[in-house]
């Protein structure tokens, strides 16, 4: 079956390289906007999105999020915009699910805008320190918040990447 939503979900790859430009601002709000409307449990809209485009403070993400995992370099891959997406785990509990089809509704949209993105994982840890909960709070956000993931947000230095095949037995009929 041919459908223009079918094959936006079938074409869209995680990107890990990223040109130095950023997301013109009206397809940055549509893609914020998307966000806001993916379903969340009993409709409590429980996440948050903080889109960080700024230098500094993508350089504390950036610091934040190797700090929590261990690592070094840039977990973003130069995406000149991290989208986060954070959660009230005391209103619900289908938060971390909530944000979870915030991040799958954003990577969509960007790309049916043309942008691309790359799912990072981390921020339940970073956001759980004191440091990331310094951030929350200039960020005048409540440090009760807990992180459910984050996107890479940008335009891919070269081609995506081909699709690799699905595996047997993905799918069961009954």
């Amino acid at each position: 079956m041919n459908n223009e939503v079918l094959n936006l979900l079938k074409t869209r790859r995680s990107v890990r390289k990223y040109r130095p430009e950023p997301v013109e601002p009206e397809k940055l709000d549509a893609i914020l906007e998307a966000g806001t409307f993916a379903p969340t449990g009993m409709n409590k809209q429980t996440p948050v999105i903080v889109a960080v485009q700024n230098p500094e403070d993508r350089a504390a993400v950036q610091a934040l999020n190797c700090q929590a995992r261990g690592g070094s370099g840039d977990p973003y891959y130069g995406a000149p915009a991290i989208l986060l997406v954070l959660a009230d785990s005391s209103n619900s509990n289908t938060w971390v699910e909530d944000g979870t089809c915030v991040l799958t509704t954003m990577m969509q949209a960007a790309h049916a805008l043309g942008a691309s993105t790359c799912w990072i994982h981390g921020e339940r840890e970073m956001f759980r320190l004191p440091e990331g909960k310094a951030l929350l709070k200039k960020w005048g956000l409540p440090e009760s918040l807990e992180g459910v993931g984050s996107l890479a947000l940008g335009y891919g230095d070269g081609p995506a990447p081909e699709a690799k095949p699905r595996k047997d037995g993905y799918i069961v009929k009954i």
